[in-house]
């Protein structure tokens, strides 16, 4: 899994970031908050690993922070605390799990396997309106549970806005992602072309185009 670690204690972080990635995990750490919602600004992760008491930005405001954005990813929190309004309020913004400091490095990733297993579907799988929804496994686009064939490139176009979902996505980031197989340079009206192709396929418009700029689809409201 890629994983963010946010941990201030730097011979923690450290003994966290050589075992996790001793066992297969890519790992990005780092020691502040500010930092942290720096870094996923331009990445995403499979999986968040804050510590609550941090420098700036605590862990916990963190975790609003990405709500507020619509990013969701799942997390395990960690603190020499065992305040039950902290935890509370941690599982209210979605953790997935909480451990105790100090804690076995073998338990965390007991923990983290837990969550791979009991994730991946969930995350695979994301709703994109009433009615469609898309498995990123499979590349399979569903109608009320029903896959719909389309061709090549456009599910390369529904992947690329999944995965981008609730982010305008413009014209310049469809060439790198969806075009990327392609050697010649794709104008913009190729891509409106075969997106507006793709939007006739669809029996509801949850493709917004978002004029001059490019196309995104929005995070559907439970």
């Amino acid at each position: 899994m890629k994983i963010l670690l946010l941990e201030d204690d730097i011979l923690l972080n450290e003994s966290i970031t050589k075992y996790l990635a001793s066992i297969g995990h890519t790992l990005t750490s780092v020691r502040d908050g500010n930092v942290c919602l720096t870094v996923l600004e331009k990445e995403k992760f499979d999986l968040l690993v804050f510590d609550i008491n941090v420098p700036n930005i605590d862990g916990l405001s963190i975790l609003e922070t990405l709500h507020q954005q619509k990013k969701v990813a799942p997390v395990i929190f960690t603190s020499t605390l065992i305040d039950i309004e902290d935890i509370s309020r941690a599982f209210e913004l979605g953790c997935y799990d909480y451990l105790k400091k100090p804690f076995h490095l073998k338990e965390l990733s007991i923990r983290i396997d837990r969550i791979a297993k009991t994730a991946t579907k969930v995350m695979c799988h994301k709703r994109l309106s009433s009615s469609y929804s898309f498995n990123c496994e499979s590349m399979t686009l569903y109608f009320q549970d029903e896959p719909q064939i389309l061709s090549k490139r456009q599910l390369k176009i529904i992947e690329f806005l999944t995965h981008n979902r609730g982010f305008v996505c413009s014209y310049d980031m469809f060439r790198e992602s969806v075009w990327d197989d392609v050697d010649t340079y794709v104008d913009d009206a190729t891509i409106r072309t075969e997106v507006n192709r793709l939007k006739t396929h669809v029996k509801e418009d949850f493709i917004l185009n978002i004029r001059g700029i490019g196309y995104t689809i929005k995070v559907p409201t439970p």
